[in-house]
């Protein structure tokens, strides 16, 4: 009789545990799956300022309706890779637009198999930040996929730069 161990995904006292893209896409797939919510750091700028690089995300499974206007999801895109969070900003024979509310391309048609969960809440620096996941989300993806968002947010990120920069 062999004896034979299950692989598993854990850190030891507290530790973040790194994943690649596909393997976070894979872990996220399982678990949503199960009906269970998942958390994890996000890296990249593509959904500034709503979400950020650092802040920490819960991804909840797609509820029987499934995605709506303004949503931010968690997919994988027809060209592969892993998981990308970008926000619903049109919905066209079934499939979904989706585009990063900081970029100036969208990801193009998207499948609903292709969208794993959406996120249900972001923390930033222990702190919950619910703007842009409320009632404001249907705003902001119709300014988003008209590309309006980010000249219009182009004056506050001057400001904050020049604040931060007072302070150092």
């Amino acid at each position: 009789m062999r004896n034979e161990t299950k692989p598993a995904f854990f850190s030891k006292n507290g530790e973040e545990l790194s994943l690649s893209g596909e393997a976070l896409g894979e872990l996220l797939r399982s678990v949503l799956a199960k009906g269970m919510c998942c958390r994890f750091r996000v890296k990249g700028f593509s959904m500034s300022p709503f979400i950020r690089d650092g802040d920490v995300v819960t991804v909840a499974p797609l509820g029987s309706g499934g995605p709506a206007l303004g949503d931010v999801v968690v997919f994988v895109s027809v060209r592969g890779g892993g998981p990308i969070i970008h926000r619903i900003v049109g919905k066209v024979d079934g499939a979904y637009l989706l585009k990063g509310d900081n970029l100036p391309e969208s990801d193009g048609m998207v499948p609903p198999a292709n969208i794993l969960g959406y996120i249900k809440a972001v923390e930033r620096i222990g702190k919950r930040i619910s703007f842009g996941l409320g009632p404001e989300k249907v705003l902001i993806a119709l300014l988003t996929r008209k590309g309006l968002l980010s000249p219009m947010l182009l004056p506050f990120r001057v400001a904050a730069r020049l604040a931060t920069r007072g302070l150092k």
